[in-house]
C-alpha cells in the first residue's frame, strides 16, 4: 500500500462524502505515524459534520475506514477532525477526568462513567494513568452498555 496513493484516495472519498452533507468546506489529508489525519475546515456547517455528541464525525470516519479497507485490502487508520473538534473534545475530557480522579480520591470510592465512545474512554484512561499514579481505570461491559471504572489501585 503506497502512502501517496492512500492519501489521494482518502482525499477524493472524503470530499465525495462531505459534499453530500455540506456545501462549503476544505480538507487536508496528512499521514501521521500509522494513521491518516483528515482535517476539515467548515466554518458554517461544522455542526452538521460533527453531529450530536460527535456521532456524525465518528460515522463518517468509520465509513471512510471501510471504503479504504475495501480498496486496499488492509486496515487504514483514519482520524477525522472538523475545526479542531477532536482537540477541544480532548481538553474537555481531560478536565472531566481530572474532576473524576479527584472525586475518587476525596470520596475514597470508585466511580463508573457510562455513554463514552472508545476514543473517549482511551483519552480518560491515558489521562488518569499519566496524572493519578494511585488510580487505575478499567472498561467493562459490551456494546452500548460498556462503561469506564475509575478506582484506587
Amino acid at each position: 500500500m503506497k502512502e501517496i496513493e492512500v492519501k489521494k484516495f482518502l482525499e477524493e472519498e472524503a470530499k465525495s462524502l462531505l459534499s453530500k452533507i455540506a456545501d462549503k468546506f476544505s480538507l487536508e489529508v496528512k499521514e501521521e505515524g500509522d494513521f491518516f489525519n483528515i482535517k476539515i475546515n467548515a466554518e458554517e456547517e461544522a455542526a452538521v459534520i460533527i453531529g450530536r455528541f460527535g456521532e456524525t464525525i465518528r460515522a463518517l470516519q468509520r465509513i471512510l475506514e471501510v471504503i479504504a479497507f475495501k480498496k486496499f485490502g488492509e486496515k487504514v487508520n483514519i482520524l477525522l477532525d472538523v475545526n479542531n473538534f477532536r482537540e477541544e473534545q480532548r481538553k474537555r475530557l481531560e478536565e472531566k477526568a481530572k474532576e473524576w480522579g479527584n472525586q475518587v480520591l476525596e470520596e475514597n470510592r470508585p466511580i463508573s462513567i457510562k455513554n463514552l465512545s472508545g476514543l473517549e474512554r482511551k483519552i480518560i484512561h491515558e489521562y488518569i494513568s499519566d496524572n493519578f499514579p494511585e488510580l487505575t481505570t478499567e472498561s467493562i461491559g459490551e456494546g452500548k452498555g460498556r462503561k469506564l471504572i475509575i478506582e484506587k489501585k
